[in-house]
Parts: C-alpha cells; sequence; structure tokens
C-alpha cells in the first residue's frame, strides 16, 4: 500500500510540473469590429466618377472603363444620392492634388465629391516546386515533386474622394490586391472582377464605417 501511494504521489507531481510548464491554452475566436467611417457621407448629394488615369495599358480590358463601370454600379447600391459619370481626362498624378483643377466643374459643389485616381493591372506566371503524394501503384516513394506554374494578376489604385467646394482629397486610400490561379487559361477580364471586389469592400469600410471581421485569442493559464 505504501508503496503505491508513493506511485501515486509521484505521478501527481509529475502532473502539477507538467501542467505549471506547458504553454497556456488559447482559443482563436472572429469578432465583428465596427469601423469608424472616415467622413458624413450622406452630407453629399452626388459623386461624380471620373476618368482614371491608368499607369500601363492592359492587353485586352479597359481598365479605365471598367473601373468607372463597376464603381457606378457598385455605389448606387449604397449611396442614396446621385451617381454621376463625367468624362474628365487625367492625365498626371498631380491633377489630384491640384485644388483649382477641381473647381467649377459640379453644379452643387458644397454637396459634390469626386471619385477618380489611377490605377494598374498586370499579370505575371509564377513558377513554384510542389509535392504531391503518389499513389501505392506509382512507385516506391510517398512523395514526387513537380514544376507547376500559377497564373497571378495584380491591380493597384489610388483612390481620391475629393471635394468639389474645395479641391481638397477628403479620403485618400491604396490598394493592392493580388490572387493567384491554378487554372492556366484564367483571364484577365474575370480575375479583375475578384480583385476590384475586394477595393469595393475596404472602400465601403473606410467610407461609410462598416464592420470588419478579425481573429483575436483568449488566453487561459
Amino acid at each position: 500500500m505504501r508503496s503505491n501511494r508513493l506511485i501515486l504521489a509521484v505521478l501527481f507531481g509529475l502532473c502539477l510540473q507538467f501542467l505549471s510548464c506547458s504553454s497556456d491554452l488559447r482559443w482563436k475566436i472572429k469578432l465583428e469590429i465596427p469601423g469608424e467611417a472616415a467622413f458624413d457621407l450622406a452630407q453629399y448629394e452626388e459623386i461624380i466618377i471620373t476618368n482614371f488615369l491608368i499607369q500601363k495599358e492592359t492587353k485586352d480590358i479597359n481598365l479605365s472603363q471598367e473601373l468607372v463601370d463597376y464603381f457606378n454600379f457598385e455605389l448606387g447600391q449604397e449611396f442614396e444620392g446621385m451617381i454621376t459619370v463625367k468624362n474628365i481626362s487625367i492625365d498626371d498624378e498631380k491633377i489630384f492634388t491640384t485644388d483649382n483643377f477641381w473647381k467649377g466643374k459640379a453644379k452643387n459643389p458644397e454637396k459634390t465629391l469626386y471619385l477618380t485616381g489611377s490605377a494598374q493591372y498586370t499579370e505575371e506566371i509564377r513558377k513554384a516546386i510542389l509535392d504531391t503524394k503518389r499513389s501505392e501503384f506509382e512507385g516506391p516513394f510517398d512523395v514526387e515533386r513537380k514544376l507547376t506554374e500559377r497564373k497571378f494578376y495584380t491591380l493597384n489604385i489610388d483612390l481620391y474622394l475629393i471635394k468639389a467646394e474645395t479641391g481638397k482629397a477628403l479620403y485618400t486610400r491604396q490598394f493592392k490586391e493580388t490572387q493567384g490561379y491554378k487554372n492556366p487559361n484564367q483571364t484577365a477580364y474575370f480575375a479583375f472582377f475578384d480583385l476590384v471586389q475586394k477595393v469595393k469592400d475596404k472602400l465601403l469600410r473606410g467610407v461609410l464605417g462598416g464592420e470588419k471581421v478579425q481573429e483575436r485569442y483568449i488566453i487561459s493559464k
């Protein structure tokens, strides 16, 4: 009996030592964090979408027109005022910070914003060596290394929301979205909509202050 008690005491001591030395227990949870709006969009009655300055033309896609059409539709779903498309050519990035350029172009400047910016859309092929599992009939080794190719598209956008009355930007933000595709036939046109949707979601969260899902950890000692 005495030897059994001794064994139990030793085991109990080892367990306590293990628990004291082990790392803390963690649980990962997702929370919806409310965002703060950059400014009060409700005080404006019109957003004028202009041409975009394209850093480098993209084959098979009119990037400026696609951006104008996309934001025209998507902002129309969220903004209670009027969305207008106006042909204002942008040939230099300095125009975005030239106050006088934007004055006098709107009928109701105190209640009007311009949405404009510059953009670049690129495509590249990346090669990588991936480990793939073999079946038991393909050979003596479980893993086979293969050279694969993936298409990657990157959309860079510098967006400006400019107040028509003063010509100064109320909101500016740089976006860079990249996505890879296993399909070698993935076209730039369809990949564009995957990327610009990410830009739109971030833009609306910044301007309207929408909720953002973030990961947090609960630690128990």
